[in-house]
Order: C-alpha cells, then sequence, then structure tokens
C-alpha cells in the first residue's frame, strides 16, 4: 500500500460545470466542458448524474478527463441534470475518496457539490464535526460544507444552505445537485469566478465562460458575490443568498489561472494579460534600457499574451523562440518539484536560431518558487544566447495563498527566500530582471475602475 502524504493545506484551484438539460444527456456536454477546462485541474475529474426516478450515477478517475472519463463511459451516464470536477490538489499524494463531486444523503435529499477554494477555518469545523460524533470519509473542504448543510435547521434547502454559509470563512465557488435542480454559488468576497450560460435546451453553470463556448452555451451572467443561482423546470432564478462583501476577486486568475479565451471578472483574460506586458514595457522605457534587446521570447504558454503586449510597446521584435509540446501538463499544478522540473525538460524546448548571439528577454507571467525559471535560463543559455534577461508580467509573490491556490509557505517562495530583486536575479543566473509594479497591474486589469481585486499573494493584504 502506499503511505498517504500529510495533507499541506486542503484548498484547491478546480473547475466546476453543471448542465441542466430539458431532455437529453448532460454528462455529455459535462465531459466537453470539462476538457475545455482541464487547464483548472490534471489530477482528477468526476462526473455525477440525476435521473427522474431519482437515481444517481458517479464515474470518477485520476488522471486528466481523457483518461479519468473514458468518452464510452461517459456518454453513457444517463440523466439530463449532471455536474463535473476536474482537480488540482495541494497535497503530494491524495487519496480516491477525496475526487469529486462529493454526493450524501441530506433531509432536503441526496446532495452532490463540487467545489472550487478552500475554507480558511475547516480545521476548526472537521474538530467540531468530528467531537460531536460525525463521520468524514474524505480530508475535503467539500464534506465539510455538505455536513453543516445536513446539520441546519432551516426548513428548505436554501435555509439550510445559508445557515451554513454563515458557519464558513474562505472562498468557493459552488455546482450543486439537489432534488433534480442545479445551483451555483459563490462567496461573499467572489475570490473564484462562476458564470451562468443558456443552451438552446438548458442551462450551464462554469468556472469559465470558455467552458460555456465548448458546450454551446450563450453567457447570460457572472454569479455575484454571494449569489444563489437556482435552476429548474421554471428557468434560472437569481438570490441574493449571503451579503456580499469586501469585492475580492483573485487577480491571479488574471495573471496565470484561467484559460486565455475565457472572460473572468468582467474582462477579457488574453487582454489583461496583454497589457500587462504593456505596462512591463512602459516600466522599463521610463527607465531605460542600458543595451537595447534583440528579441522578445514568451516563456510558452501562458507568458504569451504578456510578450507580445511587451513587444509591441518596446518596438523590440517577438520571436517564439521557446517551444512547448502540448503532450505535457502545466508545470505550476504539479504536486512537486522534481515532478516540475522532470516534465519542464519534456516540456519546453529552445530555437536555437531564435537566441544564439542575441540578448534575448524572456517573458514570463509569474514567478513562484524560481526552480523552473532558472533551467529555463539555463537552456536558453545553452542555446547560445548572448544574455537572458528575465522580465514578469506581474509583482513578485511573497505570500501564501490560503484562499485556493497552491502558493507555498512564505519561506519557500524564491523572493522571500533571496532578500530582493538582486538576489532573484542573482539565484536565476539571469542579467536582468524586472517586476510588473503593483501599479503597473492595476491599471492592466482595470483594479479600482470596475471593482477591486485580492493580491493579497504580492501584498498581504487578506481579505
Amino acid at each position: 500500500m502506499t503511505a498517504l502524504v500529510p495533507l499541506r493545506k486542503r484548498g484547491e484551484d478546480c473547475g466546476v460545470i453543471a448542465v441542466y438539460l430539458r431532455e437529453g444527456r448532460a454528462a455529455e456536454l459535462v465531459h466537453r466542458g470539462l476538457m475545455a477546462l482541464q487547464h483548472r485541474g490534471q489530477e482528477a475529474a468526476g462526473i455525477c448524474t440525476w435521473t427522474p426516478d431519482g437515481e444517481w450515477h458517479l464515474l470518477k478517475g485520476r488522471g486528466l478527463v481523457t483518461e479519468a472519463l473514458p468518452t464510452h463511459a461517459s456518454g453513457r451516464l444517463p440523466g439530463s441534470r449532471a455536474i463535473g470536477h476536474v482537480r488540482y490538489s495541494t497535497v503530494a499524494m491524495d487519496r480516491a475518496e477525496n475526487i469529486q463531486p462529493f454526493a450524501a444523503s441530506t433531509p432536503f435529499g441526496r446532495l452532490a457539490v463540487a467545489h472550487n477554494g478552500n475554507l480558511k477555518n475547516a480545521d476548526a469545523l472537521r474538530r467540531e464535526i468530528e467531537g460531536s460524533g460525525g463521520l468524514l470519509s474524505t480530508s475535503m473542504d467539500t464534506e465539510l460544507l455538505v455536513h453543516l448543510v445536513a446539520r441546519a435547521r432551516g426548513a428548505t434547502f436554501r435555509g439550510a444552505l445559508r445557515a451554513a454559509l454563515a458557519r464558513i470563512e474562505g472562498a468557493y465557488s459552488l455546482a450543486m445537485l439537489c432534488g433534480g435542480r442545479l445551483y451555483g454559488l459563490r462567496d461573499p468576497n467572489g475570490v473564484r469566478p462562476l458564470v451562468a450560460g443558456e443552451l438552446p435546451n438548458g442551462w450551464v453553470i462554469a468556472s469559465e465562460t470558455c467552458a460555456l463556448e465548448a458546450v454551446g452555451a450563450r453567457l447570460v451572467a457572472e454569479v455575484g458575490a454571494g449569489e444563489l443561482v437556482e435552476i429548474g423546470p421554471e428557468g434560472l432564478q437569481r438570490e441574493q443568498l449571503v451579503e456580499p462583501a469586501r469585492p475580492a476577486p483573485c487577480v491571479f486568475e488574471l495573471v496565470y489561472f484561467a484559460r486565455p479565451d475565457s472572460t473572468v471578472f468582467g474582462q477579457s483574460v488574453h487582454a489583461a494579460r496583454t497589457r500587462m506586458g504593456e505596462e512591463l514595457a512602459a516600466e522599463d522605457l521610463r527607465e531605460g534600457f542600458p543595451v537595447r534587446p534583440d528579441v522578445v521570447i514568451p516563456v510558452p504558454d501562458s507568458g504569451v499574451p504578456a510578450a507580445a503586449g511587451y513587444a509591441c510597446r518596446s518596438g523590440i521584435p517577438l520571436e517564439m523562440g521557446m517551444i512547448r509540446s502540448h503532450y505535457i501538463g502545466r508545470t505550476f499544478i504539479l504536486p512537486d518539484q522534481d515532478s516540475r522540473s522532470h516534465s519542464l525538460r519534456l516540456k519546453l524546448s529552445v530555437v536555437r536560431e531564435a537566441v544564439e548571439g542575441r540578448r534575448v528577454v524572456l517573458v514570463d507571467d509569474s514567478l513562484v518558487r524560481g526552480n523552473t525559471s532558472r533551467l529555463i535560463v539555463r537552456m536558453v543559455r545553452d542555446a547560445g544566447a548572448r544574455e537572458v534577461w528575465i522580465r514578469i508580467a506581474s509583482p513578485p509573490l511573497a505570500w501564501p495563498c490560503y484562499l485556493g491556490i497552491d502558493t507555498p509557505d512564505r519561506r519557500e517562495l524564491l523572493i522571500n527566500r533571496v532578500g530582493d530583486a538582486s538576489g532573484v536575479q542573482k539565484y536565476l543566473e539571469a542579467d536582468s530582471l524586472r517586476y510588473l509594479s503593483l501599479e503597473g497591474l492595476d491599471r492592466a486589469t482595470k483594479a479600482g475602475v470596475a471593482r477591486g481585486f485580492c493580491r493579497a499573494c504580492m501584498d498581504g493584504d487578506y481579505p
């Protein structure tokens, strides 16, 4: 038997989707939507469906959607209502029972939940539930929520849900299936994204708009902070279940996590990342280059829009000097550094003709631990680059995230390990380094114009 690694943190930045059809098999569309949300979690996936006779059908597995949910198996799942989940956990090895959706019986009927986020007071809730005789079968925050709903004294599911949420602190975007009705819910700070869309034959709730487009749905609305969306035979209904608090959508969704073709928090992810690159170049230009670089090269894929913006504003030519294999997943969300390093060498290669003898500006979206970035610098030098400059299209990540993204302990974050930007440059073995300023990030993401953002991982100001 394989030993389990102790939990560092139970939060996870995952992808959720729910489909309500008037007729037909919802699992097929959920499967398609999960494929579009694959970037949000690559460790496991699951689908839960409901049929009018009250039967539930679950399909779960480890790995990518194609591995965990084979098309021939998911296509056989009956039911016109379904929810799905792709999992990105924060543990090196997790238990199979932690794969979502999580389903259990409650006084309001059988409830299935897919959760994206992290409950800050999960440990206290766990001790309370276990201390009062409750039996927990997983280490997920999601199960705690279901216990709270089951124990609530509300006369309706909405009332029980409202009572449960009064006990919870943290971030959550939920897709739920109860009694043949679908529900979508977002926390009062609106940390994680959630949108609702309409199909010719029904409705969809999903983490990102790219999933709506994948199933042919039209965007209806972004689910508001503290808002509950309920879908039944009468259509879609919206209710402010919990009073909204300080607006705090996660800026790292725009920096890295969301798919570029999505609209998140009311703005295009691609456009926001392009503006980050433009702001970064503007800061370089204001200070002036000691020697003009020869070429801008993005670290693919998430650095591409920022690199394009940087090249456009600076006038330095852009070349795709690094090639990514799309058969290798996202290295940031792999559970340990050995996995990330090995995956990186399989994933990226340098085009020698693009870098040899040239001053290269490498543009990436963010810098967390720094180990993979140092490997990239070495790869570019080995390909013959004259100088390697690093430009990061976000401010330094100096604080851990407690609201659902796996940023490490403060001591593990590179900027804290080495002290300052000059220490980061030395560690990366780069000839030059610049981060985007907080002010530049605010301009790029329109913070303060439409709404504020949670940028606690950069400034320590937690909502």
